[in-house]
């Protein structure tokens, strides 16, 4: 089994959250390899911006890890990805989305809306504990959240 160590970011503009489609018509977050001489830090941060146009993302905490196995028919082999997780903000919600990266659209939702679109339930978890992180981070209003749900 081959075992790849990657970075992703989770971005967020106020109360939107940046997610991407890719072409098997799944909703995911930025992520790629580290590869060889390279942080998570700044492995996460290229390919936000390589996947998605957004070139002043910054990282303001850690997310979290996650991770998934699959079958790879180029290698003949099982692989194992485990992702390393960063809260990302930016100033604008100008992207772009890399279609050569293999990706068919995305942008800038809100929170719920995102959770809803995004495919694995790992992703959906990440992105709504990111958000409460967030929120707490940033010391935002809460808005229409209940405060006890932010807390948790």
């Amino acid at each position: 089994m081959i075992v790849r160590n990657c970075a992703g970011g989770v971005v967020f503009h106020g109360h939107k959250v940046f997610i991407l489609k890719n072409d098997k018509d799944e909703w995911v977050l930025p992520k790629g390899k580290i590869r060889n001489g390279f942080l998570p830090t700044e492995t996460a941060l290229e390919r936000v911006e390589c996947e998605s146009g957004i070139v002043d993302a910054e990282i303001i905490s850690t997310a979290g890890e996650t991770n998934y196995e699959f079958f790879s028919y180029s290698r003949q082999q099982p692989v194992f990805n485990v992702i390393i997780w960063y809260i990302m903000e930016c100033n604008d919600e100008k992207f772009m989305i890399n279609k050569e990266e293999g990706f068919t659209g995305g942008g800038f939702f809100d929170i719920d809306e995102a959770v809803e679109k995004i495919t694995y339930s790992q992703d959906k978890s990440l992105v709504r504990l990111s958000y409460k992180k967030y929120l707490k981070l940033k010391e935002f209003p809460i808005g229409d959240i209940e405060k006890e749900e932010v807390l948790v």
